[in-house]
């Protein structure tokens, strides 16, 4: 325990050594330096308690179960995690850079490329307008893939990124820069990892997925994306192999008031709906079912759950019945339903059958109006951009 000793040891060997520390006990420690604080998300210290989590653990990674919180008032750079493995929260700075070291260009916290990012699988999508391109990146590994659109007077109007088990897919609708924002003429294109290149679908994609890019993000179901679309409410079903179009897809509960689409995190074998149930625009209660596939009675809808009702007050309360601010995802056995206008997280836990509130993060300003936005944040070491 020289002091001499450990000054000159290389930063990799001092991290490949306290990587052996129980876990426990280097959380405990990492308050005693600023240079420990970072290395929780170190490749050495993953890969070890990856590999001995999981011959004891259902669980991947000690490391595989954070919420990622942005907000306009957050240091364009900085972002707040909440570890549910330990229900603490975590603030972090990250810096998003492509392979060749040049960031993007985030010179203000609500610059357009930030309203576009989206997570899967431990990747992160965002689009960089300016330069026409996505970004891909894995935060842990800090690797990333630049692909640049199609073409460059392409309008990026919806922006949907999954995982798969064999990589990943961007599905795009993309307009015209030239053409009017209330033309309906989106072309298809489809970006598949596993090629690294671009399909485009000929033809017109004939559904309104709304107007915010990230509230009605497609689920990866059977080889498909899905889509719940907003009035009149409808499930359609986005074949990736012939870019054929189906629709309706089950029959729709009746009355509702919205519908958001939540797919298994990548795995494509399981896929929920959550929507309000009520009359004239107003939910009087909330649900969630999930797809089954044919029977005698064909594909179909089954109710599992409903919110209690002093939960579902609360809910409505403070969508105000706007629920267009409300979106859904999967995040490691729990369905986060979330809204723009709230600091809060509500959501099920599959496993129990139990509703939850995620507690406010604490370093949030008591004066925040909106802006919320949720990530599933699964950190992979090996998921390749």
């Amino acid at each position: 325990m020289d002091p001499r000793i450990w000054s000159k040891l290389p930063p990799e060997i001092l991290e490949y050594i306290l990587s052996f520390l129980p876990l426990k006990t280097f959380l405990n420690l990492r308050s005693t330096c600023k240079s420990f604080w970072s290395l929780i998300f170190t490749p050495p210290f993953i890969n070890k308690h990856s590999s001995s989590s999981s011959s004891s653990s259902s669980s991947s990674s000690p490391f595989s179960n954070f919420l990622f919180l942005s907000h306009p008032q957050f240091h364009h750079s900085h972002f707040t995690l909440y570890d549910c493995n330990h229900a603490t929260w975590r603030n972090i700075s990250l810096s998003l850079t492509t392979n060749d070291s040049s960031s993007l260009h985030h010179s203000s916290p609500s610059s357009s490329w930030f309203t576009t990012l989206v997570s899967s699988g431990g990747l992160f999508c965002l689009s960089d307008p300016t330069s026409c391109s996505l970004l891909v990146c894995n935060l842990l590994a800090k690797t990333s893939r630049k692909i640049q659109y199609p073409s460059f007077n392409l309008h990026l109007e919806h922006l949907t990124f999954v995982t798969t088990p064999k990589g990943y897919t961007i599905f795009v609708l993309f307009s015209h820069s030239s053409s009017s924002p209330s033309s309906s003429s989106s072309n298809v294109f489809v970006y598949d990892s596993k090629v690294l290149s671009w399909t485009r679908f000929e033809g017109r994609f004939g559904v309104n997925l709304g107007d915010n890019i990230r509230q009605h993000q497609g689920v990866y179901f059977n080889g498909g994306l899905y889509f719940a679309t907003p009035e009149p409410f409808s499930v359609v079903k986005f074949d990736l192999g012939n870019g054929k179009l189906e629709r309706p897809i089950g029959v729709l509960p009746n009355q509702v008031t919205f519908l958001r689409l939540v797919g298994d995190g990548g795995e494509g074998k399981k896929m929920y709906l959550v929507g309000g149930v009520g009359s004239n625009g107003i939910s009087r209660s909330i649900k969630l079912w999930e797809f089954c596939e044919e029977n005698d009675y064909g594909n179909y809808w089954n109710e599992v759950e409903s919110l209690p009702d002093l939960m579902c007050r609360k809910f409505v309360s403070v969508c105000y019945h706007n629920y267009e601010h409300v979106y859904c995802f999967w995040h490691e056995g729990m369905i986060c339903i979330c809204c723009y206008t709230w600091p809060e997280i509500l959501y099920y836990l599959v496993s129990r059958k139990t509703w939850h509130w995620l507690p406010r993060c604490p370093s949030l300003p008591l004066k925040c109006s909106c802006g919320f936005k949720w990530f599933s944040f699964v950190p992979n070491l090996y998921a390749a951009v």
